[in-house]
Protein backbone atom coordinates (compact mmCIF):
# COMPACT_ATOMS: atom_id res chain seq x y z
CA UNK A 1 0.00 0.00 0.00
CA UNK A 2 1.26 3.46 -0.90
CA UNK A 3 1.01 6.07 1.86
CA UNK A 4 0.92 9.76 1.05
CA UNK A 5 2.63 12.62 2.87
CA UNK A 6 2.19 16.30 2.02
CA UNK A 7 4.66 19.12 2.64
CA UNK A 8 2.56 22.27 2.98
CA UNK A 9 3.59 25.86 3.66
CA UNK A 10 2.23 27.37 6.88
CA UNK A 11 3.20 30.97 6.12
CA UNK A 12 5.26 33.03 3.68
CA UNK A 13 9.00 32.34 3.89
CA UNK A 14 11.44 34.98 5.11
CA UNK A 15 13.14 36.97 2.37
CA UNK A 16 16.92 36.99 2.57
CA UNK A 17 18.17 40.41 1.53
CA UNK A 18 20.38 42.98 3.22
CA UNK A 19 18.56 45.89 4.92
CA UNK A 20 20.07 49.24 3.98
CA UNK A 21 18.98 50.75 7.32
CA UNK A 22 20.28 48.26 9.89
CA UNK A 23 22.30 45.61 7.96
CA UNK A 24 19.90 42.82 8.97
CA UNK A 25 19.45 40.13 6.33
CA UNK A 26 15.86 39.02 6.93
CA UNK A 27 12.60 40.52 5.73
CA UNK A 28 9.06 39.35 6.33
CA UNK A 29 6.86 39.64 3.24
CA UNK A 30 3.79 41.61 4.24
CA UNK A 31 1.61 40.10 1.51
CA UNK A 32 0.72 43.63 0.40
CA UNK A 33 1.42 45.15 -2.99
CA UNK A 34 2.08 48.71 -4.08
CA UNK A 35 0.67 49.43 -7.52
CA UNK A 36 1.70 52.65 -9.22
CA UNK A 37 0.45 53.71 -12.66
CA UNK A 38 2.09 56.30 -14.91
CA UNK A 39 -0.41 56.98 -17.68
CA UNK A 40 -0.27 53.75 -19.71
CA UNK A 41 2.56 52.14 -17.73
CA UNK A 42 2.36 50.30 -14.42
CA UNK A 43 4.87 49.39 -11.70
CA UNK A 44 4.11 46.79 -9.02
CA UNK A 45 6.11 45.96 -5.89
CA UNK A 46 5.62 43.36 -3.16
CA UNK A 47 6.30 45.01 0.20
CA UNK A 48 8.55 43.34 2.79
CA UNK A 49 9.44 44.55 6.28
CA UNK A 50 12.85 44.17 7.95
CA UNK A 51 12.54 41.78 10.91
CA UNK A 52 14.85 43.99 13.02
CA UNK A 53 14.07 47.65 12.27
CA UNK A 54 10.80 47.43 10.32
CA UNK A 55 12.18 49.24 7.27
CA UNK A 56 10.12 48.58 4.13
CA UNK A 57 11.72 47.04 1.06
CA UNK A 58 9.98 47.01 -2.30
CA UNK A 59 10.46 43.82 -4.30
CA UNK A 60 9.87 44.57 -7.98
CA UNK A 61 7.14 42.45 -9.57
CA UNK A 62 6.37 44.51 -12.70
CA UNK A 63 8.37 47.46 -13.97
CA UNK A 64 7.16 49.93 -16.61
CA UNK A 65 4.73 47.45 -18.16
CA UNK A 66 1.88 48.56 -20.41
CA UNK A 67 -1.33 48.32 -18.36
CA UNK A 68 -3.20 46.66 -21.22
CA UNK A 69 -0.72 43.78 -21.26
CA UNK A 70 -1.55 42.85 -17.65
CA UNK A 71 -4.43 40.37 -17.30
CA UNK A 72 -7.43 41.95 -15.51
CA UNK A 73 -7.65 39.09 -12.99
CA UNK A 74 -3.98 39.66 -12.08
CA UNK A 75 -4.66 43.36 -11.56
CA UNK A 76 -7.62 42.48 -9.32
CA UNK A 77 -5.42 40.16 -7.25
CA UNK A 78 -2.72 42.84 -6.95
CA UNK A 79 -5.20 45.52 -5.87
CA UNK A 80 -6.79 43.06 -3.44
CA UNK A 81 -3.43 42.18 -1.81
CA UNK A 82 -4.02 38.47 -2.50
CA UNK A 83 -1.75 36.50 -0.09
CA UNK A 84 -1.76 33.52 -2.48
CA UNK A 85 -0.35 35.75 -5.22
CA UNK A 86 2.37 36.95 -2.85
CA UNK A 87 3.36 33.32 -2.21
CA UNK A 88 3.36 32.55 -5.95
CA UNK A 89 5.51 35.57 -6.77
CA UNK A 90 8.04 34.86 -4.01
CA UNK A 91 8.57 31.41 -5.52
CA UNK A 92 8.91 32.78 -9.06
CA UNK A 93 12.59 32.45 -10.08
CA UNK A 94 12.34 35.55 -12.29
CA UNK A 95 11.16 37.72 -9.37
CA UNK A 96 13.83 36.27 -7.06
CA UNK A 97 16.59 36.84 -9.62
CA UNK A 98 15.42 40.37 -10.48
CA UNK A 99 15.43 41.36 -6.80
CA UNK A 100 18.54 39.35 -5.87
CA UNK A 101 16.76 37.58 -3.02
CA UNK A 102 16.68 34.09 -1.56
CA UNK A 103 14.02 32.51 0.64
CA UNK A 104 14.35 31.05 4.13
CA UNK A 105 11.74 28.31 4.61
CA UNK A 106 12.75 27.36 8.18
CA UNK A 107 9.60 27.08 10.34
CA UNK A 108 7.38 28.00 7.36
CA UNK A 109 6.12 24.51 6.45
CA UNK A 110 4.61 21.39 8.01
CA UNK A 111 4.50 17.71 7.13
CA UNK A 112 1.08 16.04 7.03
CA UNK A 113 1.50 12.25 7.35
CA UNK A 114 -2.14 11.31 8.01
CA UNK A 115 -1.24 9.29 11.09
CA UNK A 116 1.45 6.78 11.95
CA UNK A 117 -0.50 3.52 11.53
CA UNK A 118 1.90 2.55 8.71
CA UNK A 119 4.93 2.30 11.01
CA UNK A 120 4.06 -1.23 12.19
CA UNK A 121 4.57 -2.76 8.73
CA UNK A 122 7.77 -4.38 7.48
CA UNK A 123 7.88 -2.54 4.15
CA UNK A 124 6.42 0.95 3.72
CA UNK A 125 6.02 2.75 0.39
CA UNK A 126 5.52 6.49 0.83
CA UNK A 127 4.82 9.21 -1.72
CA UNK A 128 5.82 12.72 -0.69
CA UNK A 129 3.96 15.54 -2.44
CA UNK A 130 4.87 19.22 -2.19
CA UNK A 131 1.95 21.67 -2.09
CA UNK A 132 4.47 24.44 -2.86
CA UNK A 133 8.13 24.46 -3.91
CA UNK A 134 9.50 24.27 -0.37
CA UNK A 135 13.15 23.15 -0.40
CA UNK A 136 13.51 20.53 2.36
CA UNK A 137 16.07 17.87 3.13
CA UNK A 138 14.47 14.44 2.51
CA UNK A 139 16.37 13.02 5.49
CA UNK A 140 14.68 15.57 7.74
CA UNK A 141 11.25 14.80 6.27
CA UNK A 142 11.64 11.07 6.68
CA UNK A 143 12.97 11.44 10.23
CA UNK A 144 10.04 13.67 11.19
CA UNK A 145 7.44 11.53 9.45
CA UNK A 146 8.67 8.22 10.88
CA UNK A 147 9.64 9.49 14.34
CA UNK A 148 13.31 8.64 13.81
CA UNK A 149 16.50 10.61 14.36
CA UNK A 150 18.32 11.93 11.32
CA UNK A 151 21.25 9.67 12.19
CA UNK A 152 18.90 6.65 12.10
CA UNK A 153 17.62 7.71 8.67
CA UNK A 154 21.21 8.12 7.39
CA UNK A 155 22.03 4.64 8.75
CA UNK A 156 18.98 3.14 6.99
CA UNK A 157 20.10 4.76 3.71
CA UNK A 158 23.62 3.36 4.14
CA UNK A 159 22.22 -0.12 4.90
CA UNK A 160 19.97 0.22 1.81
CA UNK A 161 16.84 -0.26 3.92
CA UNK A 162 15.66 3.16 2.74
CA UNK A 163 15.66 3.51 -1.03
CA UNK A 164 14.37 6.05 -3.51
CA UNK A 165 14.72 6.87 -7.19
CA UNK A 166 15.87 10.38 -6.20
CA UNK A 167 19.03 11.34 -4.32
CA UNK A 168 18.11 11.71 -0.63
CA UNK A 169 21.07 13.96 0.21
CA UNK A 170 20.78 17.71 -0.28
CA UNK A 171 17.43 19.46 -0.65
CA UNK A 172 14.38 18.63 -2.74
CA UNK A 173 11.31 20.69 -3.58
CA UNK A 174 9.60 18.26 -5.92
CA UNK A 175 7.50 15.17 -5.36
CA UNK A 176 9.26 11.86 -4.73
CA UNK A 177 8.63 8.36 -3.38
CA UNK A 178 10.67 6.12 -1.13
CA UNK A 179 10.53 2.62 0.32
CA UNK A 180 11.44 1.88 3.94
CA UNK A 181 12.21 -1.69 5.05
CA UNK A 182 12.02 -2.00 8.84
Amino acid sequence: MLYSWVVAPTCLPLVLRRCHACASERFRASGKFRVNAHHKLIDVWLLALCTVCGETAKLTVLERVNVRSVRPELLDRLHGNDPGLAAELLQDPVVRRRNRIALDWDNAWRLDTSGSDHLDREVIDISVRFAARVPVRPVRLIAEGCGLSRADVERLITEEKLVSAVRLSGKLSGDFTFTLKL
